[in-house]
């Protein structure tokens, strides 16, 4: 029973990946394999793993202050080397993680007043500097990173908000642009992205959210959509007060989608709700420390290929139902009788 149940979920699992039916997915399935005489025979595919780290940092609001980016960029550098000492594959950092500038002081009428930004305000060069140091260390240390800041456009356009993907490599692989932004962020600050974006390590698929997109749960069903494994969450966590709504719906989404979520955002708000790693079960599986200062958490993150609860739900989300509603029963369309 437990290998003709497994295999089934074989079946429903590619019908559901792929759009195919029942049948056509069983046809591909029961397809004879090329094996070598010693490969060892198993019911279903193996899940796949990895050692994820989740930092919350230093929050620097003066984008005109050099000497701020640097010590936030020693920050980054010395979390990157604790990471991998623990082993981590991947480090996932915070929205703004060099500098989240103050919307009061990019104000070309502030601070008394919140205008459009003036970016000429932004130190980019030594953001520049900083980045490329980042980039340099994650080749050294073959440390997947994750950090936010923002991307310069040509002007006059605004930059965007951003995360940046740097590879153990320290290739730049790819860069995630925020697309539903605050009022403030899309009146003053910055211009929207416009595309989910997806990028793989050690065969896992994770996911990009920046801001306050926690919100907005058709972000995380779009990644559950192209298949991720895990989401990472960054946002800035300036005010604690507005901590507790984000790492509540982390832990839902988490939930609901049945992936793991990284949820990054600045110190201060970690004496409320502390930065952390939510595993699909809706529980946290790793919390930074809860004292305001900056950390690191880690989790091995893992995939289960057998987990019914994904492919029953995009079935669910089709016309799985349809079929089965009843039209013209008095007693069903009537709700005024018991």
């Amino acid at each position: 029973m437990t290998r003709n149940g497994n295999f089934k979920r074989r079946v429903r699992t590619r019908a559901a990946k792929t759009g195919e039916s029942y049948t056509s997915a069983l046809s591909h399935i029961r397809a004879p394999q090329t094996t070598s005489q010693t490969e060892p025979q198993t019911d279903g595919p193996a899940g796949k793993s990895l050692r994820l780290a989740v930092a919350q940092t230093t929050v620097r609001l003066d984008p005109r202050d050099a000497d701020a980016f640097r010590a936030n960029g020693a920050e980054m550098r010395r979390l990157m080397r604790q990471a991998r000492d623990a082993g981590a594959r991947l480090l996932h950092f915070s929205e703004g993680t060099i500098c989240f500038p103050n919307k009061r002081i990019l104000s070309e009428i502030g601070p008394a007043e919140i205008g459009a930004a003036d970016w000429s305000r932004y130190q980019w060069e030594v953001l520049r500097e900083e980045l490329e140091e980042i980039r340099k260390l994650a080749r050294e240390l073959k440390l997947w990173t994750v950090f936010g800041a923002p991307h310069r456009l040509t002007p006059p356009h605004r930059p965007h908000n951003s995360l940046y993907v740097v590879s153990d490599r320290g290739e730049l692989v790819t860069r995630y642009d925020e697309r539903l932004l605050s009022h403030t962020k899309i009146s003053f600050m910055y211009s929207p992205g416009k595309i989910p974006v997806t990028f793989e390590v050690d065969g896992l698929r994770f996911g990009c959210a920046a801001g306050m997109e926690s919100h907005y749960p058709e972000i995380f069903i779009e990644y559950e959509r192209l298949d991720v494994d895990c989401v990472l969450f960054s946002t800035s966590g300036e005010t604690p007060s507005a901590a507790p709504p984000f790492a509540a719906e982390v832990l839902g989404l988490a939930a609901s989608n049945t992936y793991w979520v990284s949820y990054a955002s600045h110190a201060p708000q970690s004496v409320i709700a502390p930065c952390g790693i939510a595993a699909p079960n809706g529980q946290w599986a790793a919390l930074c420390p809860a004292d305001g200062t900056p950390g690191i958490a880690f989790a091995d993150i893992t995939t289960n290929p057998e987990n019914p609860a994904r492919p029953w739900r995009r079935t669910a989300r089709g016309d799985l139902y349809r079929l089965h509603q009843i039209e013209g029963d008095p007693r069903s369309d009537s709700r005024e009788a018991f």
